[in-house]
């Protein structure tokens, strides 16, 4: 790669965070060493802003649930993130919550963002996890399962907008008994009040 081309080719990514590995990998560069020197360049000149040691943005209008998804991988966003955004849940949360390998609150460039550490065979089985713009979401029935999952009693406002053929379908995979009754009872409940 000539001079020039090493910044146009973060600005012609889809991606709009990045990481040390990702520009080594998209610039072909066989030395992190040297991509990091021109990394800590870019940020000194303000062409690029540094999100938190090791993950870089092109600028303050990057995909937040990219950076969430990105963080502690393999992780995706879920719980009341998605609840919210399907109408499960009226409350508002300002904080971008997430399927990890471990339990952590932090704060980045103001965004709170809540880690829920979830068993490894669950969190590394695709059914119901959706890979869009960089960023891996659960859909609406996963992300229900999965607040299910952890919370016992959590209260849903609406459950009008689950399709649960595929909330039964996806239920085997938490393994989980106890769980699957507490499911079947919310669906009698629905099913009778609706």
């Amino acid at each position: 790669m000539q001079k020039g081309q090493y910044f146009e080719a973060i600005l012609r990514s889809p991606k709009t965070v990045f990481t040390l590995k990702d520009i080594v990998l998209l610039w072909g560069e066989s030395s992190a060493g040297s991509v990091r020197v021109r990394l800590n360049q870019y940020v000194r000149r303000g062409k690029l802003y540094r999100l938190r040691k090791g993950f870089y943005v092109k600028d303050k209008n990057y995909n937040k649930l990219e950076f969430a998804a990105r963080l502690y991988p393999p992780a995706y966003v879920s719980f009341e993130t998605i609840l919210a955004r399907a109408g499960l849940i009226f409350q508002f949360h300002a904080q971008i919550s997430v399927a990890s390998y471990l339990t952590r609150e932090i704060e980045v460039d103001g965004q709170a963002y809540s880690f829920k550490k979830i068993k490894t065979s669950l969190l590394t089985n695709p059914i119901g996890v959706v890979n869009e713009n960089e960023t891996s979401f659960a859909t609406t029935e996963r992300a229900f399962l999965d607040t299910f999952y952890i919370h016992r009693n959590y209260h849903f406002d609406n459950l009008n907008g689950l399709d649960w053929n595929k909330v039964f379908n996806m239920l085997p995979i938490y393994q989980n008994q106890s769980m699957e009754k507490r499911v079947c009872r919310l669906y009698k409940q629905v099913t009778q009040n609706g």
